[in-house]
């Protein structure tokens, strides 16, 4: 019984795995495009650019800070040097340490730090469209491809369906054949060449589907799976035009779509960075301010003992004779300062004002601002150049939406058209006024009618979903 238990856990547990590989074989639009974005590498470098950016705009703000640096030095003097406590030369050994604490303040350069801040944020958001950009591009390819492959799959079918309708008519002729009831040998051969090319036609088809898969895949940047299917979309019927002149879809354009918006903040950026470097002509006050403290092995203290008088050589002459001179002479006890004390004593503080005032640097700043309008035009050039591309692109799909639309709508009367007349052939065929020739055309005509017609429609579809993406508002 136990066993018999565990055998049913572990049939509900393969179970489950079966159907979600099922499930997991059937790809929806949203998750072929939320892959292609975490594994595509151009989304993944503007990530990493627009963190840069960020980077050097959080830096930008953070120079208007004041500097603040320390200091530590030990210093092992042999021989002749300076004894810092007195500052004269002495002949020894001898040890020093130095701390010391100083900091700087810019007031004023010209405004070119809040320039810089203003230039760091403009290229950061335009790192953040370049993002979005890369994004959309993804986003778009790939529902170009998923209805590429939506396209191919109906072709197929419908020319499996044509093939299928092919082998009937063969085996109905060779039925008709065997019982001598043909009236022409000629109507076998012609039906089962139809068939075979039929058969090619499937091939054909099925490998071009297999190819847009093998592209979706690509664009995912994962392993292909062949037996992964994708979900069906409502690309119904076209009620009618698309309903927004290019104009308006322009106009949005230049509004919505973020490589226009990254092009614009560029040269915005580029403007404020003419700015900055403007400023650096200008005189730089700053603020400065510093304290320190030093110790030295050489540092002695003396303490007083006592005097004693001493003759010296020297005679004052007097009534009574030559007196002798005697000096007095103080006497101290020397000993080394400790060093806490020394640390504590030599303490001292300084501030100062600074003012900087530029006359000539090699022309370097001048040769700076000529740069900066260079590259000011530069992106200028790139902006409108970025504006007429987009104008182009909008008025080529705007063209291609017409043309799908107006091709769609003469198909649907042709396709409708042949569909009669093969009925028509049908009939006449079966009752012996038409031969296997005319039939084929007849066949021909119609389905090569509803192969265009699928075709058509799902053109239509894609560049109806370009014209939203220009305008901002791609929907799935």
């Amino acid at each position: 019984m136990r066993s018999y238990i565990y055998f049913l856990i572990l049939l509900f547990i393969v179970s489950g795995k079966l159907v979600n590989a099922q499930q997991n074989d059937v790809l929806t639009l949203q998750q072929c495009i939320d892959i292609a974005i975490k594994n595509n590498l151009n989304v993944k470098q503007s990530a990493l650019v627009m963190e840069q950016d960020h980077i050097n705009f959080n830096q930008a703000k953070e120079n208007l800070l004041p500097s603040i640096n320390g200091s530590v030095s030990h210093n092992i003097n042999q021989g002749r040097s300076i004894n810092p406590v007195t500052n004269t030369y002495a002949n020894q050994s001898l040890t020093s340490d130095n701390y010391g604490l100083s900091g700087g303040l810019t007031l004023f350069n010209g405004l070119a730090l809040q320039n810089n801040i203003k230039q760091a944020s403009l290229y950061y958001q335009a790192g953040k469209m370049d993002y979005l950009q890369a994004k959309n591009v993804v986003t778009i390819n790939i529902i170009t491809n998923y209805l590429q492959i939506l396209d191919n799959e109906e072709v197929l079918a419908q020319a499996i369906s044509q093939q299928q309708v092919a082998q009937q008519t063969v085996d109905r002729s060779e039925t008709l054949e065997k019982s001598g009831a043909n009236k022409t040998p000629v109507d076998l051969y012609n039906f089962r060449g139809t068939l075979a090319s039929s058969k090619v036609a499937v091939v054909n088809y099925r490998s071009a589907l297999e190819a847009a898969k093998l592209s979706l895949y690509n664009l995912m940047n994962i392993p292909f799976d062949r037996s992964a299917e994708v979900q069906p979309l409502n690309a119904e019927e076209m009620k009618g035009l698309y309903g927004v002149s290019v104009d308006d879809i322009y106009s949005a354009a230049l509004q919505q779509l973020p490589v226009v918006k990254a092009a614009t903040l560029r040269r915005q950026s580029a403007e404020k960075a003419l700015q900055a470097v403007k400023g650096y002509l200008l005189p730089t006050l700053s603020l400065s301010a510093n304290l320190g403290t030093n110790y030295s092995s050489t540092g002695q203290s003396s303490t007083f003992i006592d005097s004693t008088s001493a003759p010296t050589k020297l005679y004052i002459n007097t009534p009574s004779g030559k007196q002798t001179v005697y000096s007095t002479q103080a006497n101290y006890a020397s000993q080394s300062i400790s060093y806490y004390n020394q640390f504590k004593n030599n303490y001292g503080t300084g501030i100062s004002l600074n003012l900087n005032i530029p006359i000539f640097n090699n022309l370097q700043k001048r040769n700076n601002i000529s740069t900066a309008k260079i590259n000011l035009q530069i992106l200028k050039n790139v902006e409108d150049n970025t504006k007429l591309v987009l104008q182009q692109n909008v008025e080529q799909a705007y063209v291609n939406m017409n043309s799908a639309y107006t091709r769609y709508q003469a198909l649907v009367e042709q396709a409708d058209a042949y569909k009669e007349s093969f009925r028509i052939a049908q009939i006449q065929f079966d009752a012996g006024v038409l031969t296997s020739v005319d039939f084929i055309i007849a066949k021909n005509n119609v389905d090569n009618a509803n192969l265009s017609l699928i075709s058509a429609r799902y053109d239509y579809y894609i560049d109806s979903k370009i014209l939203d993406y220009y305008q901002g508002k791609l929907s799935l």
